[in-house]
């Protein structure tokens, strides 16, 4: 049983090299990988030197910390009470802002990245966050 179609002669197109596709399409993980070399954010960052890898986690570390306490600083919303709603709301797009950045960054799928936003959320808990949980002695007075 012939299953070609008319005039196809039974040969397939020819596939592009593989090393060609490979350049073409870029390399992306669907998988978590432990590696220096990733792309976190924007094509090409942070590269493939180590010290751009390590600059990079630092400054997930520090948004995802900011985020913490953008979401649970008593200062931040004590002081917010005297603004009018524009001013509140500008830095409640803020904070969701950088929190799809730092989703973003972990679907990069780099088992750093993640380890870092869990540690800045957990650290940013841990410093800001802790005090607002009205079950919580620890932090009364």
């Amino acid at each position: 049983m012939d299953h070609d179609m008319p005039g196809m002669g039974g040969m397939s197109p020819p596939s592009p090299p593989q090393d060609h596709m490979m350049m073409s399409m870029g390399l992306t993980h669907m998988t978590f990988f432990w590696s220096k070399n990733a792309e976190i954010l924007f094509s090409g960052w942070p590269g493939t030197r180590t010290g751009m890898y390590v600059l990079a986690l630092i400054i997930v570390f520090v948004v995802s910390l900011f985020v913490e306490w953008l979401s649970n600083s008593n200062y931040l919303k004590d002081k917010m009470s005297n603004y009018n709603g524009l001013v509140k709301t500008f830095v409640h797009g803020l904070k969701i802002a950088l929190a799809y950045l730092l989703m973003l960054a972990i679907m990069s799928f780099n088992v750093g990245v993640f380890i870092v936003v869990v540690a800045g959320h957990t650290l940013g808990y841990f410093l800001f966050g802790r005090c607002n949980n009205s079950e919580s002695n620890a932090c009364q007075a």
